[in-house]
């Protein structure tokens, strides 16, 4: 069995542009890059019996994979996995570099490694389109780069007028504060206890109301499982039709 957990999506959330910036990279995105970097590996990770049999690619691979998709909407329609295992003695893989084949003829790189010094944790999200494009890094969560083509690079800051009504909404201190991963689980939770809410009162799933589902939770495990098996056939690509 293979756990996922999805908490940056609501980190991510606090940093978004406008709607209408959002709609434009969602159009056309041209590149997608994620890569998540962290050294730290727990004991049950490292037992396929226990984890299954994906390591790093489970562990911290899935996030850059969920957050690409938040982000642009779409998810790959599939991908070509390199999984390694640089640690003598480690049973599961500490080093994976993914590319992925979207429908819109998108193409995304993502890395993710545990055998990187030097970096911490450094989630970071990279969309390349039509219009320009975007960066965001978890480290730095209150501020979202934007470089439009023909224009110098803007910083967007949480807590804005340049932030879009969802990210307002689940904002809760002024700009200048730091606000980032601690607050991304109270927004899950207050997200989750709203949709409860909004369904016991008859009103559907409550306007407005965003959190990752089931369905997230299933194309990570189906990320996992196809990077698995491409890396095993030494680097094929793998159809994700559980996606």
């Amino acid at each position: 069995m293979t756990l996922v957990s999805y908490t940056v999506t609501s980190r991510m959330i606090m940093a978004l542009t406008s709607a209408e910036k959002q709609r434009r990279y969602r159009e056309r995105h041209l590149g997608v890059h994620g890569s998540k970097e962290r050294i730290q590996l727990f004991v049950s990770v490292q037992d396929p019996a226990r984890s299954g049999e994906g390591g790093c690619i489970g562990d911290i691979g899935t996030h850059a994979f969920q957050l690409a998709h938040f982000v642009v909407g779409v998810r790959p329609q599939s991908l070509l996995a390199d999984l390694s295992t640089f640690v003598a003695g480690r049973r599961v893989d500490d080093n994976a570099q993914v590319l992925l084949r979207y429908e819109n003829g998108a193409r995304g790189a993502l890395w993710a490694s545990q055998v990187a010094p030097g970096n911490e944790n450094n989630l970071t999200l990279r969309v390349y389109g039509s219009k320009g494009g975007i960066e965001w890094r978890q480290e730095h969560p209150n501020q979202l780069s934007w470089t439009p083509f023909s224009a110098p690079t803007r910083i967007i800051t949480r807590g804005t007028k340049d932030v879009n009504t969802a990210g307002a909404r689940v904002t809760r201190i002024p700009a200048g504060h730091p606000e980032g991963y601690l607050e991304a689980f109270a927004t899950i939770y207050s997200e989750v206890a709203a949709a409860i809410t909004a369904r016991r009162s008859g009103v559907g799933s409550g306007a407005g109301v965003l959190f990752p589902g089931i369905d997230d939770g299933v194309a990570g495990v189906a990320f996992v499982d196809a990077a698995i098996r491409s890396s095993r056939e030494d680097g094929v690509w793998i159809t994700l039709d559980a996606m």
